[in-house]
């Protein structure tokens, strides 16, 4: 029998959504894309853009295209939306944690580099409301490495927090600045070894092993 541990500590577990709870890269690769395209301008690699996911969209397209900035953030609000659900499920297993976090107790966040509405409307349309008590994106405030997602999160959720989950080293960095311990899964942007520079507390290929660390509240 698993122990429980009281309810009256934190219990708040925040995680980074897209690459971590959703395998949803090749959608806002796709459509960071055609921003390119629709604008006649030289598009880059995947690679290169993978390498840059995580941070806001404004961010990434000034490393390709300084200039374009306005038009191509335009023309991908216009795309993605459209196109969000084209191959985007959650990973395999998180339903199933999301569900058993719920039941024991805990209150559980997104805190993603998405604007808010974006990352609402997203999780809603993967049928996915029902799983979190809260979704928070970033609406005009510093982004992950910053904690200031996290915090709002929390303040959300009417808790003291526990870990960060994510699939980057911002999530990473962003969770031990907010004073959590953070859970790094390797099925999403960086690779294991990029992880590890992060240092997380656990560096795991799924989530299975988060809920070695969160028994039933009582």
């Amino acid at each position: 029998m698993q122990r429980r541990v009281s309810t009256a500590g934190p219990r708040g577990i925040l995680f980074d959504l897209d690459g971590t709870l959703v395998d949803s890269l090749p959608d806002i690769i796709g459509s960071f894309l055609h921003g390119f395209t629709h604008l006649g301008l030289p598009v880059p690699s995947i690679a290169e853009v993978r390498a840059l996911i995580g941070q806001p969209l404004d961010v990434m397209y000034t490393q390709f295209a300084p200039e374009h900035v306005t038009g191509l953030c335009a023309a991908y609000r216009e795309h993605y939306p459209l196109n969000f659900l084209n191959h985007s499920r959650p990973f395999p297993g998180v339903v199933q944690v999301l569900r058993t976090l719920r039941e024991r107790g805990y209150l559980l966040a997104v805190a993603t580099t998405k604007r808010s509405d974006m990352a609402r409307r997203f999780v809603e349309a993967l049928g996915m409301e029902g799983l979190l008590h809260h979704v928070q994106g970033t609406d005009g405030f510093p982004h992950k490495p910053a904690p200031d997602v996290l915090h709002r999160a929390l303040a959300a959720l009417g808790t003291e927090g526990l870990w960060m989950v994510g699939d980057t080293t911002l999530d990473l960095r962003a969770g031990r600045a907010a004073g959590l311990r953070t859970y790094a899964v390797t099925w999403g942007t960086h690779s294991p070894e990029e992880l590890a520079t992060a240092t997380p507390d656990e560096l795991q290929p799924d989530l299975e092993r988060l809920l070695s660390h969160l028994p039933p509240l009582s």
